[in-house]
């Protein structure tokens, strides 16, 4: 979310919450500000709004100016709506359960094969989208890229990025934007505090 906030140029406040390191799950404070506890999640004019795509969908529509997202409407539209919903829905769930096989280190009669291949199926979706493209939509960033550079973060810390050509470009192509580059300084020095 802060490389958004960083793109849109607007003023915001970080309050990190740290989850816990057995459990894995979110610390209590977080649920005074949303009841599942879940995050990310934003205060904006007396709004709670948690969610990614729902986060992003909001900021680009109040400060985006008409910028990172195309007009609703048009082909690109969707094809934008398709990528930023996929980004927790079709791409985060296998990820996920592969993460939390891993971390439960039990054999597992189904689940973890079925988290490989799908993860397998998805990635390699969306590396083959990427082919000869410099963003997913309309060669401009858009809020789907910033939902999607999760996933491409997700492979990179999965040590896979290698296997994925186009992800790889991608995201050394999201990286040279300033925005990024400010959004994890500033991560950094908040993790650093807390």
């Amino acid at each position: 979310m802060q490389g958004l906030l960083e793109e849109l140029n607007i003023k915001y406040e970080i309050v990190p919450y740290l989850r816990d390191s057995v459990t894995f799950l979110a610390p209590p404070e977080l649920k005074s500000i949303h009841p599942l506890g879940k995050s990310p999640v934003i205060e904006d004019d007396g709004l709670i709004i948690a969610e990614s795509g729902a986060i992003t969908e909001y900021l680009i529509d109040k400060y985006g100016d008409k910028q990172f997202a195309p007009v609703r409407g048009s082909k690109e539209y969707v094809e934008y709506s398709q990528w930023l919903h996929f980004a927790e829905s079709s791409a985060i769930l296998p990820l996920l359960l592969k993460m939390f096989v891993a971390k439960d280190g039990c054999k597992t009669n189904f689940l973890g094969d079925y988290a490989d291949i799908e993860t397998a199926k998805v990635i390699q979706f969306f590396d083959q989208s990427l082919q000869g493209k410099r963003y997913l939509v309309s060669e401009q960033l858009t809020g789907a890229d910033i939902m999607m550079s999760f996933i491409a973060e997700l492979v990179q810390n999965n040590g896979e990025l290698d296997k994925y050509k186009n992800i790889a470009t991608y995201l050394e192509q999201l990286a040279t934007h300033p925005a990024f580059i400010r959004a994890n300084e500033i991560e950094l020095k908040a993790e650093a505090k807390v």
